[in-house]
């Protein structure tokens, strides 16, 4: 149950991130549509969550060669990662503390003279930097796996960061496009944020987060983790000011 008393314009969106738990890449992207259609035009996590959802879609389309490697721990990965991005939009709108790196987007969602693009880059900051490492320990942890450098797990990973590298600035020119196919922002700043925050730079070193991670216990892990959050926070609020 919320802790707080929620809007009545948040109330459908707790409804939706605050369900049972996605089993399947096809949940997962039943759940995204539902929030898209949920959310309005000047609501900044609507471009998070449709440039999540359009690299979602690719991914299951277009695995490398016809097939992927590792096809169970991929989709798992991709299943766990996502209950991470739901939860913390289930736990901010219920009045839960959430870490730094979303309360970067969450408290700027209406925010004027923030662009598209920066909404949606600022949410996979979040999601990449902060949850990703989680997610693959969790992955692993359920498939009893601790993928090896060059194994099948890695090999995926990494074909999955040469597909998002191919879609992500036609995605995001998509998001600067308004319904009737004429730019509504402007694009060369797609160019310069990709250059500030690149996503395959991100997942490699949320893979190599997660393999520190897994040496750390007790206080030593929470402080790795605190800093982390802390960065991630720092550098989502960048993106939400750049100019």
């Amino acid at each position: 149950m919320p802790t707080t008393a929620l809007s009545a314009a948040d109330q459908p969106l707790y409804d939706i991130v605050n369900g049972p738990a996605s089993e399947t890449i096809t949940n997962v992207i039943a759940r995204m549509k539902a929030i898209d259609g949920n959310l309005a035009v000047n609501d900044g996590l609507k471009w998070f969550n449709r440039l999540y959802l359009m690299v979602t879609e690719q991914i299951d389309l277009n695995p490398p060669g016809g097939a992927w490697q590792s096809p169970v721990w991929l989709t798992r990965l991709d299943v766990i990662f996502a209950g991470f991005y739901f939860e913390a939009v289930a736990d901010f709108l219920g009045g839960t503390s959430v870490p730094s790196a979303w309360s970067a987007l969450f408290e700027t969602r209406y925010s004027e003279g923030v662009d598209r693009i920066q909404f949606a880059l600022a949410g996979m900051n979040a999601h990449i930097n902060h949850d990703l490492a989680l997610a693959l320990l969790a992955t692993d942890a359920e498939l009893k796996i601790v993928p090896a450098p060059g194994g099948p797990e890695f090999a995926d990973y990494q074909s999955v960061n040469t597909l998002l590298n191919s879609v992500m600035p036609s995605a995001l020119t998509m998001l600067a496009t308004d319904t009737l196919g004429v730019i509504a922002q402007e694009t060369g700043k797609i160019g310069r944020l990709l250059a500030f925050w690149n996503i395959c730079s991100a997942r490699n070193l949320a893979w190599d987060f997660a393999d520190h991670l897994r040496g750390l216990a007790g206080p030593s892990r929470a402080v790795a983790l605190s800093t982390q959050d802390e960065m991630t926070g720092a550098l989502g609020r960048s993106i939400l000011a750049f100019a």
